[in-house]
């Protein structure tokens, strides 16, 4: 498999938009009519997120210059987009989903010069080309076998590095990390693949996990907001959960898991900003092509339907302004308003 490489830059904010720490569960009832995927942005300090969602055929670019990916959209997708400048997380209209999370223990080659004419991507923009390109995670995983370019990232929240890995799922329940070590991309990829944390890696993770599973989950569980704990509870849970859910039934339970492994509001470990508080969780409905989202501080979750809006080319951006969150409740497509898209921070 080709090489990752990340080229650190030095702009303030864009790492902490895309590389925020969280949690994140699959959902796939056993006759695979429900795929929801579940994840909580845990961070110490504040991360402005609104949702924005992009139609079908837009041109956009993976940089503003130099050697880059240059594509139109083939898929219209609901964003949230931290800043109003980077994407963190999205679910495109065939349900595929793409989630970024903080890994401090990735190793990327930052020391590396990529070759004359490697294309560069912009952290701001790269869960974007995903949901904009694919529809499955086995068409991305033969890109990735055959494709191979650099990420231009940054440090943030007073020199935090931006290392991270990413999940995708689709429709089916099938699922790839995305992970880096010693310099190297990992890819790993499989319907059983349903419970990401922070770090470590996921080899790593799991025989943390196979240690727990050996103590028994019924007689103990770690308890604390540490990664680790977090994937550790959140597996056992997934694992005692009914698998014949159904609709709403199936995305209120995925919730209570999603609160299980949050971090209360308020919370946070000195010196580990990845074991910080939760601020918001969202769950993507990939069969019915529903995201749902919450804020920490509201009472309630809400929720944009993509298949009641125009996604075709041609369409506008349309965008939720979250800065009134408290007073937002349910569906809310027709709260979206016609917006410019967002600025990169490239």
């Amino acid at each position: 498999m080709k090489r990752f490489r990340l080229f650190l830059a030095c702009a303030a904010a864009m790492g902490a938009l895309s590389a925020s720490p969280c949690s994140r569960i699959t959902y796939i009832s056993d006759d695979s009519s429900e795929v929801i995927v579940g994840r909580t942005l845990d961070w110490r300090t504040p991360i402005p997120t609104n949702l924005y969602v992009y139609p079908a055929g837009m041109k956009k670019v993976s940089m503003p210059s130099g050697p880059r990916y240059e594509w139109v959209s083939k898929y219209g997708s609901v964003l949230a987009v931290g800043y109003d400048g980077g994407v963190t997380e999205g679910m495109n209209e065939r349900g595929l989903v793409m989630n970024g999370l903080f890994c401090k223990t990735g190793s990327y080659r930052s020391d590396a010069v990529a070759p004359k004419g490697t294309p560069v991507v912009s952290l701001a923009v790269l869960v974007s080309y995903f949901l904009d390109n694919f529809a499955t995670v086995d068409e991305a995983y033969e890109w990735f076998s055959k494709n191979d370019f650099a990420i231009s990232g940054t440090t943030f929240d007073g020199g935090t590095v931006s290392q991270l890995h990413w999940a995708i799922t689709d429709a089916t329940g099938n699922t790839m990390f995305i992970e880096y070590e010693g310099g190297k991309t990992k890819l790993y990829r499989g319907r059983e693949l349903q419970v990401l944390a922070n770090d470590p890696g996921l080899p790593q993770m799991q025989a943390i996990n196979a240690y727990w599973e050996g103590v028994g989950g019924v007689n103990m569980l770690p308890g604390t907001v540490r990664s680790a704990d977090r994937f550790v509870r959140g597996t056992f849970f997934l694992r005692h959960t009914p698998g014949n859910l159904k609709g709403d039934v199936a995305v209120a339970a995925l919730s209570t898991l999603m609160a299980n492994v949050s971090v209360p509001y308020g919370y946070n470990v000195v010196g580990e900003p990845n074991v910080s508080m939760t601020q918001w969780r969202s769950m993507a409905d990939l069969k019915r092509h529903v995201y749902y989202f919450r804020f920490t501080d509201n009472l309630g979750n809400f929720w944009i339907e993509l298949d009641r809006l125009m996604l075709t080319p041609g369409s506008p951006v349309l965008k939720l302004d979250t800065s009134k969150h408290r007073a937002v409740y349910g569906c809310v497509n027709d709260r979206l308003r016609g917006a410019e898209p967002f600025t990169p921070m490239w």
